[in-house]
């Protein structure tokens, strides 16, 4: 088995803060321990993996140990102090830097970074939109930072799939970085003059406190739909881990997508000004969603895209096309154009960029992505792995597409399995054909996650033609074997990830280039191979 190479590198500014170890305690330390005179830091971080000489290294209680215990790893790769908590300082003693005792290391960690980087709320930094929800938050992210470069702002990101900086693109550790490196990544993009940064704010970095220190000019609301069920204990404390982002901590200004139910409630929760953008067609509450201040209305939808009308209740409207399938992608392009006007940026230029371009110019990494040739069955490889998110998808490939319906999909080991059955069941009752496979496994077994999707969807639809492969590389052969020109398959969950995750190793894997070389078996027309590094054809 080839594994994959290390995870992407922690960013930090090429100039480097020095800030003064004594003035940090000063300011956030309970106790002191060792001599400070002199000490300055550069930086900060969690991990002893990614400290660089002259950083200061914050200890905390992890699930199965405490961070102390690698103290002596991070005095002997150059760092200038231990952060920690009282347990760690004892256990960090031998070391001998010097120590600050904090009472909750992970929850200062955020303020620590926006001081030690001069990214905080009073610091200048580019504009800032963070967006949140179930589904949709990459899609937001990548349509902002789309536009914003046909505004000719010079844009950052920081997604699921990708973070760029002023046109440079790495991929992605987390979905939302932890809060020193979220801190190093602004002081990195205020260092190359980016003007505005779309970030993805997960429920997980609200409870974990990746996004302290932060204060979003504009934040964004997608959807709530049934995930994460293995984080948080049920969906009503799933909504309360998102809410933080609309308060005045987090936020100056609120757009809320009113298409799922949860929206009306972040809005009436919300503790910043708001406005509302809805769409009816696909909303749960058709009749709420033309209610609100913007209202997105479904013009075509196409292969290479669906346009949409986004109307505002003074009557401003504009026409464009989003270069993806599916209503719920206008409606993620409706909530990113509100975003961009929330935060600034003046009607008139939009619609002026827009109409020069013809449609918003974006790429969406693994979001509904075609995969195929000109000729032959369309494939779409997908990131979604929720069963709203196969329903809303599902619909999407279906009204373009003449022909058959194949659904292929796996499940995440080790994650929430109480959505297993609503995904199975979605799967089936949206295709003409099923077919499960392994996705990411990590520790679980295999066999067992697959079992559980087949046995639901035949409890859903016992006709059904379903099907069961292993490993992926072979269920997209069979796949393709199964259906013909006119008919689509929809590949959901890898989406745009390099790997598989499979009892820890992380072994690179492509669906977009298998799917590319199963269409060319089969004698199918496909385009050029994107695949950035070797790939082993061993099935």
């Amino acid at each position: 088995m080839t594994t994959s190479p290390s995870l992407p590198p922690v960013l930090r500014p090429a100039d480097p803060p020095r800030r003064s170890l004594a003035e940090l305690a000063d300011r956030f330390a309970q106790e002191v321990r060792g001599d400070l005179a002199g000490v300055e830091l550069s930086g900060i971080t969690l991990a002893t993996a990614d400290l660089r000489a002259g950083e200061a290294f914050v200890a905390i209680h992890g699930v199965n140990r405490h961070g102390a215990e690698f103290a002596q790893t991070a005095a002997d790769q150059g760092a200038v102090a231990i952060i920690t908590d009282a347990e760690g300082a004892d256990i960090a003693a031998s070391a001998g830097l010097p120590i600050l005792i904090v009472e909750d290391p992970r929850a200062v960690l955020g303020e620590l970074s926006a001081w030690v980087y001069g990214t905080g709320a009073s610091d200048p930094l580019p504009v800032l939109f963070g967006t949140t929800g179930t589904n949709g938050k990459t899609s937001v992210s990548h349509l902002l930072q789309g536009i914003l470069d046909q505004l000719g702002v010079v844009s950052g990101l920081s997604s699921t799939a990708e973070r760029h900086i002023a046109g440079e693109v790495i991929v992605s550790r987390l979905t939302t970085p932890e809060a020193s490196e979220m801190h190093a990544l602004l002081a990195l993009m205020r260092e190359r003059d980016v003007q505005a940064v779309a970030v993805e704010v997960s429920a997980q970095a609200l409870s974990r406190h990746r996004v302290d220190g932060l204060v979003f000019d504009v934040a964004g609301f997608t959807n709530l739909t049934h995930d994460h069920l293995d984080d948080y204990a049920d969906m009503e404390e799933y909504f309360q881990a998102k809410l933080p982002l609309f308060t005045p901590a987090h936020a100056r200004r609120g757009v809320v997508s009113l298409d799922s139910p949860f929206g009306a409630r972040v809005v009436s929760a919300s503790t910043i000004p708001v406005v509302t953008v809805g769409t009816p067609s696909i909303a749960a509450d058709p009749d709420a969603a033309k209610q609100a201040d913007w209202v997105v209305t479904i013009d075509d939808e196409r292969q290479a895209g669906t346009l949409f009308t986004l109307t505002a209740r003074d009557g401003r409207s504009l026409t464009t096309l989003v270069p993806v399938i599916g209503q719920h992608m206008a409606a993620n392009a409706g909530l990113a154009i509100v975003m961009l006007l929330e935060g600034g940026y003046e009607w008139d230029r939009l619609v002026a960029a827009l109409e020069r371009d013809g449609q918003i110019i974006a790429y969406l990494p693994g979001r509904t992505q075609f995969v195929s040739g000109e000729k032959g069955p369309a494939v779409y490889v997908d990131f979604g792995h929720s069963p709203d998110a196969f329903e809303k998808t599902l619909a999407a490939v279906r009204r373009v597409t003449p022909g058959k319906v194949l659904m292929l999909f796996g499940a995440d080991g080790d994650r929430d399995a109480t959505k297993r059955y609503d995904m199975a069941r979605t799967a089936v009752e949206g295709s003409d054909i099923l077919v499960v496979t392994d996705h990411h496994p990590r520790f679980e077994d295999a066999a067992s996650i697959r079992a559980t999707l087949v046995a639901g969807a035949r409890r859903a639809r016992p006709d059904a033609e379903i099907h069961e492969f292993t490993p992926p590389e072979k269920a997209i052969v069979e796949a393709v074997s199964l259906v013909g020109d006119g008919d689509a398959i929809l590949w959901a969950g890898p989406g745009h990830q390099d790997y598989r995750d499979i009892r820890g190793v992380r072994t690179p894997y492509s669906a977009r280039e298998l799917a590319r070389r199963a269409l060319i078996a089969a004698g199918w027309p496909a385009p050029a191979s994107h695949w950035p590094v070797p790939y082993d054809d061993e099935v």
